[in-house]
């Protein structure tokens, strides 16, 4: 307690401003608990940015902990690039103070020579992602903590490609941030550094957007849509992009449409949530659309629903949405003849049906750790092989290369693409995905989320997956355990016969069961909550079509024998 003290009494100094001195002073007299969870640690920043709750000490987002990362960030950006006019484009999304922490971001890096773009309103972060690439910019950032709750905020950080920081820059910039005091950050603006951005990039980033999502799908005059932003960015992009590209059936949730960092009609804004699209998919019920689509407060996750087999509109999870999707884009590229160079992607923990869709259709497969800047990579090295689409399991999808991270502008047009050339043959987006279950094999999928918030949370979060690693499962549901992949010591081992392979991917803390029959359980640390997340994926051959609600139901029940016997 002593140190945390210590550490506290630091920001008492001139070089804080008073409001911050008079909180840190009421801190000491009055609630040392509070004062210990702002100040125990160090807001990290991670290899891709920082994310926490907002708040004044060192483990908050405040202008000290971002002020200190951006210093750190200008300092390596003027020694990578010594002799250039360094330029940098900001973002910022819904959130309670983006805007004017974005402010701040802006001023630190003009204080440093750099040249900003940053747009006047918030933003989708895809378009972020786009606009480094188009500004010709050394690196961009956006403010935003994605589907978090009202109090935290973020801060990411992208390269010249596009793309989210990966190593080596990641560790480089992190050793540069936490070198420094934060008396050494430079607070001395140039307004003259500055510069607004709004519609030149809107308009070229819609044009991609359409040209990258829309393959002239029949049917679009009889296709309804309900569309809900969940009170964050995506109302800047998606209706406009859906209008260009000839949607004119787009119902907006208007209760939900008005961005507010409060998120006051939802538990969570996060589209992986049914509660968050249940107002989306009541009017859908009421007006009798076709689709349901929504987003996450800066628009990078999507969650769709359709109709099933029932007529009743379902919510589907985004390793079904990435599989359909992924599927079309084969297709569309099979159709124009394949070069031979073709890949598709996604991660660790989402459904290996993609990888036996890749095979189905010759094209390579690659995998990454959980976080879209590693599919993002994917494109930055091997410039000679072309990226056709990939997503991962938490409802991000990236289509093409033109935005270098997961983008649910583009993507909502392509499922709407997907889905009204579907009606218009007769079919529905959830009957097509049926047949890809025929087609590749039925894997279903199931997460579990365990949250743990504090100090104390994240000893237990610890010992959780130190359980888990020391006392592995010798069985689930009657199958034997075969293989234990350990991305911790970069070893795959396979139990029955003691053979290992090595795990050619960057060390992180995931460990994945396999069972004999392809069941599949990983667990993990969330990246950017106080979570442990468990992953399961089990599958059944589909025979036909029409066995699809046995098998399913079959399906079901195992997840749910899998979740009892690990006691989740």
């Amino acid at each position: 307690m002593d140190a945390i003290i210590t550490t506290a009494k630091t920001w008492l100094t001139d070089f804080f401003d008073a409001e911050t001195k008079k909180e840190i002073k009421n801190l000491l007299e009055n609630n040392t608990e509070e004062l210990t969870e702002r100040f125990y640690k160090n807001l990290e920043f991670g290899t891709g940015g920082m994310r926490g709750v907002m708040g004044i000490g060192t483990n908050r987002i405040n202008k000290y902990t971002l002020g200190k990362s951006t210093q750190g960030l200008s300092n390596y950006l003027k020694k990578t690039y010594p002799d250039e006019l360094i330029k940098v484009v900001i973002a910022y999304d819904c959130r309670h103070n983006s805007d004017t922490l974005s402010q701040v971001v802006a001023e630190v890096l003009s204080a440093n020579g750099i040249q900003v773009y940053r747009f006047s309103e918030l933003r989708t972060t895809p378009e972020l992602s786009f606009a480094v690439r188009h500004l010709s910019c050394h690196a961009g950032i956006v403010l935003t903590a994605s589907h978090n709750p009202p109090e935290y905020n973020g801060y990411k950080v992208y390269w010249g490609d596009g793309g989210q920081i990966v190593p080596p820059q990641d560790a480089e910039i992190i050793e540069e941030i936490d070198s420094l005091d934060f008396e050494q950050i430079n607070f001395d603006a140039k307004p003259e550094l500055i510069k607004s951005i709004d519609t030149e990039v809107d308009e070229a980033f819609f044009a991609e957007s359409v040209k990258n999502g829309s393959f002239n799908a029949a049917g679009k005059d009889n296709f309804k849509i309900v569309f809900t932003s969940i009170h964050g960015t995506s109302i800047t992009a998606i209706p406009e992009v859906l209008k260009r590209a000839g949607y004119a059936h787009v119902t907006i949730i208007e209760e939900q449409a008005k961005p507010d960092g409060n998120f006051p009609t939802v538990k969570s804004p996060n589209p992986e949530e049914p509660e968050a699209l249940a107002m989306a998919i009541a009017k859908a019920e009421e007006i009798g659309a076709d689709m349901v689509v929504g987003t996450d407060p800066d628009s990078d996750r999507l969650g769709i629903a359709v109709r099933n087999l029932d007529g009743q509109m379902e919510l589907l999870n985004g390793n079904q949405t990435m599989v359909l999707m992924t599927k079309f884009l084969l297709d569309q590229y099979k159709k124009k003849g394949m070069k031979g160079n073709e890949f598709i992607a996604t991660t660790i923990v989402s459904t290996p049906m993609m990888e036996e869709m890749a095979k189905a259709y010759g094209v390579e497969f690659k995998t990454a750790l959980t976080g879209f800047k590693w599919i993002g990579k994917m494109i930055k090295d091997f410039p000679d092989s072309t990226f056709v689409g990939g997503g991962e399991e938490s409802f991000g999808y990236m289509v093409g290369d033109f935005v270098r991270d997961k983008d649910a502008v583009t993507s909502t047009l392509l499922a709407c693409e997907i889905a009204a050339q579907a009606k218009a043959n007769g079919s529905s987006f959830y009957k097509d995905l049926i047949q890809c279950y025929v087609d590749f094999g039925f894997y279903r999928e199931k997460l579990i989320s365990i949250t743990k918030k504090g100090m104390s949370g994240a000893d237990e979060i610890k010992q959780m997956l130190k359980d888990f690693k020391e006392n592995p499962v010798s069985s689930v549901q009657g199958s034997k355990l075969r293989w234990i992949e350990d991305y911790n010591t970069s070893i795959a081992k396979n139990v029955q016969t003691g053979e290992e392979v090595g795990i050619d991917l960057p060390k992180s803390n995931v460990l994945i069961y396999e069972t004999e029959d392809g069941t599949r359980i990983a667990a993990r640390p969330s990246g950017t909550e106080p979570k442990v997340k468990f992953y399961i994926s089990t599958n059944a051959r589909l025979p036909k079509a029409g066995d699809f609600k046995s098998v399913n139901s079959q399906l079901d029940s195992k997840l749910e024998g899998i979740i009892a016997e690990l006691n989740l």
